[in-house]
């Protein structure tokens, strides 16, 4: 079956066709009728499977059909009256229509999108844009790490569509920015990662201020990569009478991943992951740590080995991130080394490995994790390093999978990672009193603090009966992106809201 036998407008079905898409993937073959129908959803299936399109289509055609009703009711009220002679005609061009003192003016959100990370509700922005590019449909997305004031102008003049993060989007409806009052879809995509960042109880927050569920009311559409009995008891409390789909099972791998596991020393896993991104055809990698410290130290020994990459995590600035994403799609820099969180919505055609350099507590992450390669039909490769500890963490995966990863044997000779070398010091050079350089002084001795160079200087003021040193200010630490704190909609009721 093709996209143009599902029954979706001509616009979209344009916009599909130039994005280079004809045949729907199975979620999104199952899904789009469901919801054209007004149907509640729990779905779940692998990332790479074509999620975002399942919700965001038949999305965009239930507006397109209102907003087409709606400018057919406005055309037929504004018939009898003529100005100068002249008609109105055609349909105009969405503009904003009021401004923050005229309310009644805005045009209604009438989808409300919430998803755990930054990285993912800019993915889905850009998908919504791409679909919704020949539709007169306004979308914005919230999140937090940036300034408010272009969101909140965007969100002044009337958006149809809200994809928003759950902690910003808190913050914007304290302030009264947001009114959610006539969504008729709320989507919750990669749900599973919401409950593990703790956003439950924002989630529950905001689902009290939207319409009730049921025939009439708000549709909900719920979508997972996995399925936890935490994430089966929020579908109970939030989902009417819902159709269930699952594509793949939530165990399963792509079977066009080549998976395999090195058993290594953890001092000398920098060493190999060198050693393997200097392979031939390794090309677009991205690099799997469990922490943010970790990434970052993961980056600096790949720099120090002559390896271009850069880091993606939480307490990176929202431009940061954004300029590494860019980068990491044009192969400049070709590896990329993530979070698991913050790699939620890395949605980059062409990863040819995937490298857990850490092995993840959760095995369903392990699934997550390599499903970001191998994606619309092409190969790929997953490497794991295992350390003595993981060892536990490894046997869980292959339990789930039921796959017995295939260990490799042809280590290299390795060696850890050193430090930089220190300078070696020496007495009296350069110093009148002949005391040394860059250590600690002796009593009564003047101490001068010295480092390599772009290194900033610390250490106490220095006091000699001659000379004295200032002290340097420090800057002040980064801050992380910190953390806060039911009837079946009826079949053929009408696709517009």
């Amino acid at each position: 079956m093709k996209f143009a036998q599902l029954g979706l407008a001509e616009p979209i079905l344009r916009a599909v066709a130039a994005e280079g898409y004809d045949v729907p993937t199975p979620i999104q073959l199952q899904a789009i009728p469901h919801v054209l129908a007004g149907s509640d959803m729990f779905g779940c299936a692998q990332t790479g499977t074509g999620k975002t399109a399942a919700f965001a289509l038949p999305i965009l055609d239930r507006l397109a059909a209102r907003l087409q009703h709606a400018a057919h009711d406005s055309h037929t009220a504004s018939q009898p009256h003529h100005h100068n002679g002249h008609s109105h005609r055609g349909h105009a061009k969405p503009q904003a229509t009021g401004g923050p003192h005229n309310k009644a003016d805005r045009r209604p959100t009438r989808a409300l999108i919430l998803c755990p990370t930054r990285e993912l509700a800019s993915q889905i922005g850009e998908s919504f844009r791409a679909y919704g590019r020949f539709l007169p449909v306004r979308h914005v997305v919230v999140f937090g790490g940036v300034s408010q004031h272009h969101q909140v102008k965007a969100l002044q003049t009337g958006v149809d569509i809200l994809i928003a993060t759950p902690g910003r989007l808190l913050d914007l409806m304290q302030q009264g920015f947001v009114d959610l009052r006539q969504v008729k879809v709320l989507v919750l995509d990669e749900a599973d990662r919401m409950l593990d960042m703790g956003f439950i109880h924002d989630i529950r927050r905001i689902v009290k201020v939207v319409p009730p569920s049921g025939v009439g009311g708000r549709q909900t559409l719920l979508f997972s990569a996995t399925m936890p009995h935490e994430i089966r008891d929020l579908a109970a409390t939030i989902l009417n009478n819902p159709v269930s789909i699952t594509v793949t099972p939530v165990s399963s791998t792509v079977e066009t991943v080549s998976q395999s596991v090195y058993h290594v020393q953890r001092n000398l896993k920098s060493a190999l992951l060198a050693h393997v991104l200097k392979r031939d055809g390794v090309e677009r990698t991205l690099v799997f740590t469990r922490t943010k410290h970790g990434a970052d130290k993961v980056v600096r020994n790949l720099n120090n080995a002559g390896i271009r990459a850069e880091a993606i995590h939480g307490n990176k600035s929202q431009n940061a991130r954004t300029r590494a994403l860019q980068a990491f799609k044009s192969k400049t820099p070709p590896v990329l080394v993530a979070t698991d969180i913050a790699s939620r919505g890395i949605d980059v055609d062409g990863i040819t490995h995937v490298i857990n350099f850490d092995i993840p507590h959760e095995p369903e992450t392990y699934v997550h994790r390599i499903g970001r390669t191998a994606r619309a039909g092409a190969s790929g490769v997953a490497i794991s390093f295992c350390d003595a500890e993981e060892r536990g963490d490894l046997k869980a995966i292959e339990r789930l999978t039921r796959v017995a990863i295939t260990v490799k044997h042809d280590m290299p000779a390795l060696a850890a990672p050193q430090p930089a070398p220190r300078p070696a010091p020496h007495a009296g050079a350069g110093h009148p009193n002949g005391h040394r350089a860059g250590g600690h002084h002796k009593p009564g001795g003047q101490r001068h603090d010295s480092g390599a160079p772009g290194q900033r200087q610390r250490g106490h003021t220095a006091h000699s009966g001659h000379s004295r040193q200032k002290p340097v200010a420090h800057a002040p630490k980064k801050q992380s992106f910190g953390q806060r704190g039911r009837g079946r909609g009826r079949a053929g009721s009408g696709r517009a809201w």
